[in-house]
């Protein structure tokens, strides 16, 4: 008789998804060990000010000691930087819009921690809102029966090795379901304020943090019908296309169009959503398939943003990692950059980076 109980890294945040994952991991009888991820370089730190991890860590080990599981706390402070903030940076200073926590997961989650820590354990559990199944010896990636709060827009660039040793122990609950079970348990962040926004940045802004990097570089807000200068930006990498909220200017609502990085123009628009702007096509490149093989039909679903919006799209691939994404309605913001996820009903098949 196998006896062997699967030995499982549960990566914990301090918020009370990953505490209630711990929970019902321990409820199981899992062979199970908490770890925290610390990726801040000191010189962040001193930008910041105040220690975005210490609260997290807190509350951490408030949880961890709760329910009577160690906890170790692992730096990857290094590798963060080397594969998530200097791509951050890299791509808005090309007039890109980045998505960090796609990578955070990929490279950082299921992939360094694995690496320098995770060798020993057959599983990586995460706080994630999204499911796992194994269909003829491939792992599947399926969405969950929450739409505001799955995660499986982040978890789309997973390899099926990784999505293998992947474990998701709230993948099935809603979001209610999961604040229940942490005040019925009484765990420490049972009552904390969820926190929004890119991962490695906590309450800092996305601004401040290009601000603290990349400076401030001042050009031209520019009418695009008329070519008339209608106010000054700090600088293009502070705006996405598709943005309505942040340019200040009277007489909109604006909208920012597109973007001219030599010249450092950000084209704005009140017509934003005039039938003579399409806004319902996009190449993507590097796509990167979970399953291993392009999907045979062309006809799918995508989202280009996390959030519970799907949108009906045409898939037309020149090769395996690149084709022409045609959507059947328009879109408030198509930035290249971004991530374009692709589903087949339920199944995250996988994703790609977007481009005009």
């Amino acid at each position: 008789m196998n006896t062997h109980k699967p030995k499982i890294a549960m990566l914990v945040s301090g918020g009370v998804d990953s505490a209630v994952s711990l929970a019902l991991l321990k409820d199981q009888g899992a062979d199970v060990t908490a770890f925290y991820l610390k990726i801040w370089l000191e010189d962040e730190l001193a930008f910041l000010g105040n220690c975005p991890w210490e609260d997290d860590l807190n509350y951490a080990q408030q949880v961890c000691s709760q329910l009577g599981v160690e906890l170790k706390v692992v730096s990857l402070q290094r590798e963060y930087w080397d594969n998530v903030v200097a791509y951050t940076i890299a791509q808005a200073k090309a007039g890109r819009t980045p998505n960090p926590d796609i990578l955070c997961n990929q490279m950082i989650k299921f992939g360094c921690f694995y690496d320098k820590a995770g060798q020993g354990f057959d599983y990586i559990a995460t706080g994630h809102y999204a499911q796992v199944k194994m269909e003829n010896g491939k792992a599947v990636l399926m969405r969950s029966p929450d739409p505001i709060k799955d995660q499986t827009y982040f978890l789309s660039h997973l390899s099926q090795e990784q999505l293998q040793k992947a474990m998701f122990p709230i993948g099935h609950l809603l979001k209610s379901q999961v604040k229940h079970i942490a005040a019925t348990k009484g765990l420490a962040p049972a009552e904390r304020k969820e926190s929004f926004g890119i991962c490695f940045l906590g309450k800092i802004s996305f601004n401040e943090f290009l601000r603290h990097h990349l400076g401030d570089k001042p050009g031209n807000f520019v009418e695009f019908e008329t070519g008339k200068i209608m106010g000054q930006h700090k600088g293009y990498w502070y705006h996405t296309i598709g943005q309505r909220k942040g340019i200040g200017l009277h007489g909109g609502p604006w909208y920012v169009l597109s973007k001219d990085i030599e010249k450092n123009i950000v084209y704005i628009s009140c017509q934003y959503h005039d039938e003579n702007k399409k806004r319902d096509t996009f190449s993507v490149a590097d796509c990167h398939w979970i399953s291993g093989t392009a999907p045979e039909m062309a006809n799918l679903l995508v989202k280009l943003r996390h959030g519970p919006a799907l949108a009906q799209c045409t898939l037309n691939l020149s090769s395996e990692t690149d084709g022409i994404v045609h959507l059947t309605e328009n879109d408030q913001g198509i930035a290249p950059g971004q991530f374009a996820v692709f589903y087949d009903d339920q199944i995250c098949l996988g994703s790609g980076v977007m481009g005009l």
